[in-house]
């Protein structure tokens, strides 16, 4: 009896330590990048990648003409990311709660930052000079009454350059999700259709989708987060919503009628997230964790 009990406790002391081990390599992976409210990431995007090395921009949520709106997010090997401010053109208006980036495909160094109100900008970075400029402004189409924009994406999905974009949700009221059509010579988008989401994970105060991302097969990935307030709690998870593809040469949408959380994340409130492909490759989540500043997080990253 004596021998089972002592044998009973080293399996519960390995069991602990393994346990704290996994805690602490979580911990690890979680990367802060600025400790204030000002500082939330709401959308990010890949500039390059080049060994260890990547290079992103993202984009804050502020409303103040003295707060930043982007910057750009350098993060090397393990070592904690390295962020340097953008300042927005004189000569345009400053964008007020940007809340979603995407980069435009083919297109180096080009990018769609979008305001909750469903303002675009397509902004053009100078990484020589380390500053942006903007081409054009723009509205998304159909713009519903009390929409709260926080999620765009491109990407060409068989020779089309497919836009899907977001209202959030909250709470009981579903995320509406839009597609369509975008021509970019002509800044106009094309409204294919729309759909309604509902996420099983977080509950409570929940944005259903907080950000999304396509990749190039069509699959569309959202996070999404709850919000309870400035200090938290905050919860979110990532989910595969369905598919965007062609059939008889039109845009069609196939919904996930099963949502997986693939990840679920404690603590931190994910509203960007983006995709890097490759053997390099990883899910990429950027945190606005409002008085807890912003955090980044690789999932995959093979050089944690």
């Amino acid at each position: 009896m004596k021998y089972l009990k002592t044998k009973l406790v080293i399996k519960i002391l390995i069991l602990v330590s393994l346990l704290l081990i996994s805690q602490q390599v979580f911990a690890q992976s979680w990367r802060p990048v600025r400790g204030s409210i000002l500082y939330g990431i709401s959308g990010v995007a890949l500039i390059s990648q080049e060994n260890s090395s990547r290079d992103f921009l993202v984009v804050h949520d502020n409303k103040q003409s003295n707060q930043e709106r982007l910057a750009i997010l350098t993060i090397k090997d393990k070592n904690q990311p390295e962020y340097l401010s953008l300042n927005w053109p004189t000569n345009t208006q400053y964008p007020i709660d940007l809340e979603a980036l995407t980069s435009i495909p083919k297109l180096k160094d080009s990018f769609i930052a979008l305001s909750s109100t469903g303002k675009a900008y397509h902004v053009k970075l100078d990484r020589y000079h380390k500053n942006i400029s903007v081409l054009k402004e723009f509205e998304l189409p159909g713009i519903a009454k009390g929409s709260n924009f926080e999620a765009l994406a491109l990407q060409n999905v068989e020779g089309r350059l497919i836009a899907i974009w977001a209202h959030r949700g909250e709470g009981e009221e579903p995320a509406t999700i839009y597609w369509g059509v975008f021509n970019l010579n002509k800044y106009q988008i094309n409204l294919i259709g729309s759909t309604q989401i509902r996420v099983p994970f977080p509950s409570g105060n929940v944005r259903h989708i907080s950000d999304t991302k396509v990749d190039s097969a069509g699959i569309v990935y959202i996070s999404s987060a709850s919000d309870a307030g400035d200090n938290g709690p905050f919860q979110s998870a990532i989910y595969v919503a369905g598919y965007l593809g062609l059939r008889d040469n039109k845009i069609i949408w196939q919904q996930n009628s099963q949502l997986i959380p693939l990840y679920r994340f404690n603590y931190h409130k994910v509203e960007g997230i983006e995709l890097i492909p490759g053997a390099d490759g990883c899910l990429v989540v950027g945190t606005d964790d409002e008085n807890f500043g912003a955090y980044v997080y690789m999932l995959g990253d093979n050089i944690l």
